[in-house]
């Protein structure tokens, strides 16, 4: 699927869904919320979350004084549900609507976070991309928390084929320069109450 027709799609669900109608809707945002605290953000830590979309995890973050947060969705509808929602408190948060394939970044992270986002690239070009603009966006020593389907997971989503992944198949993509760190399995409830089998990565950045 090219970055057009990915937008497209993005653009019609969030447009068309409110956001707990999604599969992916998550009340408390608490496996990356764990994976912060062990990687060592604190407040000060410059964070992008990748797919964010409408994602809660902005409204953690922010409220726990962190004070340089990247959204970054293709959708921007996704993204205008989250403002709405954070209003005057989300105001220090840069938005950015945008393909990460085809993104330059415009500073470096110390954690690049993605839930759910990286699956939906299936054709090893995206990936390579995606894994191109990382190395653009983490500062060295940085952290990469990713988290996909687990390889006992959905085979689609929201009608999209996915790539399902391992710890191992990850390292592939990403590189020697990635360094695994940890591994771990969750089950995600969907708002009607079916089991999604995810696995979350974290790597540090050693190039």
């Amino acid at each position: 699927m090219d970055s057009a027709s990915r937008e497209a799609h993005w653009q019609n669900v969030y447009t068309t869904k409110g956001e707990n109608e999604v599969s992916w809707f998550q009340e408390n945002p608490a496996p990356s919320l764990e994976l912060l605290t062990f990687v060592k953000a604190t407040p000060k830590s410059v964070v992008i979350d990748i797919g964010g979309g409408a994602s809660r995890l902005v409204d953690v973050l922010v409220s726990q004084g962190y004070d340089d947060v990247t959204v970054l969705d293709l959708s921007e509808a996704a993204l205008a549900t989250a403002r709405m929602r954070l209003a005057s408190k989300g105001e220090h948060v840069k938005w950015v609507a945008a393909d990460v394939t085809a993104w330059e970044p415009a500073q470096l992270s110390d954690v690049w976070h993605d839930r759910a986002a990286f699956h939906f690239l299936t054709e090893p070009d995206e990936q390579r991309h995606y894994a191109d603009r990382i190395q653009r966006g983490l500062r060295p020593g940085g952290h990469l928390i990713i988290g996909t389907f687990a390889l006992d997971g959905p085979e689609k989503c929201s009608g999209l084929p996915v790539a399902r992944h391992d710890a191992k198949s990850l390292a592939v993509v990403f590189g020697d320069a990635f360094v695994l760190l940890d591994t771990r399995r969750h089950e995600h409830a969907t708002p009607w109450d079916a089991s999604q089998r995810f696995q979350f990565s974290t790597f540090q950045f050693r190039p």
